[in-house]
């Protein structure tokens, strides 16, 4: 494959944010960035002098922009999410930004042929690229995202001369890459089923829409209860838009995927175009799209904030997955079946 300069790979992939930065080059695998980072999920989010969105603004951060946190504020404002970071220069609000981490990972020497592994993105983004024989290696214009979860399908030397991974994305009809140490294989056994020996017709999940809140029944027992963001009611403008209100009433979970690119699957989509690649542990309950699935594109649970889908922070997503029917074959796109009751209700 043929190479970029080492110039023009650092103007493509350098980062400096908040005093921060990191490459894809391979680092020692001791170094880690252990500042508490959040990083900007929205198109910018304003920095204000008080936790308090009446106060001045003082400061604006934008998309993908890493901001220190030196700490947690609960000011009691906005009563919907009053939770706040404090950041140099003041104070920013919770619910557009994604706590984040750079941690580098060892890549895999080998995935063999005709094979698949699941891994994560453990750092803040990772740069995709695509390599075509005619115009070798060209940068595309979205990030896979801290959390998301993607398939990798090959090892490929990239364009630094290190381990990229070849991405198969269901959505997208060609491969493209990104650095292996921003990429962490899940072990097989992270996806072992929780509780598999308890009957099917013990189980259920309830969704509260009023208070937003998410509870998995075993024996009528709460195994897991948390905070969720389900569809904004008036988000749409006119009638001939899809509704993004969730539906009400009893399901089945009908299929799940680990890895999900929710959205037209446009190469040429840009940074603030609806395609979210990699979303995680994606459990579909109609046959329309609806589905419960992990986050990394707000912090606002517990208010309506998605397109109809049941939002929820991405480690409770993982485990209603790896918890609720049909079980899940660990090296399978996806997973159909008559699975685990679905109760949604006002």
């Amino acid at each position: 494959m043929r190479s970029i300069s080492r110039r023009d790979f650092l103007k493509l992939f350098g980062l400096a944010a908040g005093g921060m930065a990191f490459t894809p080059f391979l680092p020692p695998f001791n170094e880690f960035e252990d500042r508490y980072l959040v990083r900007v999920a929205t198109k910018s989010v304003s920095v204000y002098s008080k936790p308090d969105d009446t106060s001045v603004i003082v400061g604006q951060w934008f998309r993908d922009d890493l901001v220190t946190v030196y700490d947690e504020v609960n000011s009691g404002t906005p009563a919907y999410n009053p939770n706040w970071y404090r950041v140099w220069g003041g104070y920013m609000h919770r619910a557009r930004l994604q706590k984040v981490q750079v941690l580098y990972n060892e890549p895999l020497s080998i995935i063999p042929e005709g094979t698949r592994r699941l891994g994560e993105v453990t750092v803040p983004y990772a740069q995709v690229m695509r390599y075509t024989r005619v115009y070798g290696w060209q940068p595309l214009d979205f990030r896979l995202y801290y959390d998301s979860v993607h398939w990798l399908d090959g090892i490929d030397e990239g364009p630094d001369g290190h381990s990229w991974y070849r991405i198969y994305d269901e959505l997208v009809s060609v491969p493209y890459h990104v650095p292996a140490i921003h990429i962490r294989p899940i072990p097989l056994e992270e996806l072992d089923a929780i509780s598999p020996d308890v009957p099917f017709e013990s189980k259920r999940i309830e969704v509260n829409l009023t208070t937003q809140v998410l509870t998995a029944y075993e024996y009528d027992q709460a195994a897991l209860q948390t905070k969720i963001s389900s569809g904004i009611v008036a988000g749409r403008h006119t009638l001939k838009e899809l509704s993004t209100k969730t539906p009400n009433g009893e399901f089945h979970i009908e299929e799940k995927m680990p890895s999900k690119h929710m959205g037209d699957g446009n190469l040429a989509a840009d940074i603030d175009d609806y395609e979210l690649p990699g979303v995680p542990w994606t459990c579909f309950f109609t046959d329309v799209g609806h589905a419960f699935h992990g986050t990394y594109w707000h912090d606002n649970f517990g208010n309506p904030m998605s397109h109809g889908c049941i939002n929820m922070q991405t480690p409770d997503a993982k485990w209603l997955f790896r918890w609720a029917r049909p079980p899940h074959k660990a090296d399978a796109i996806f997973n159909r079946g008559f699975g685990t009751l679905v109760k949604i209700f006002y």
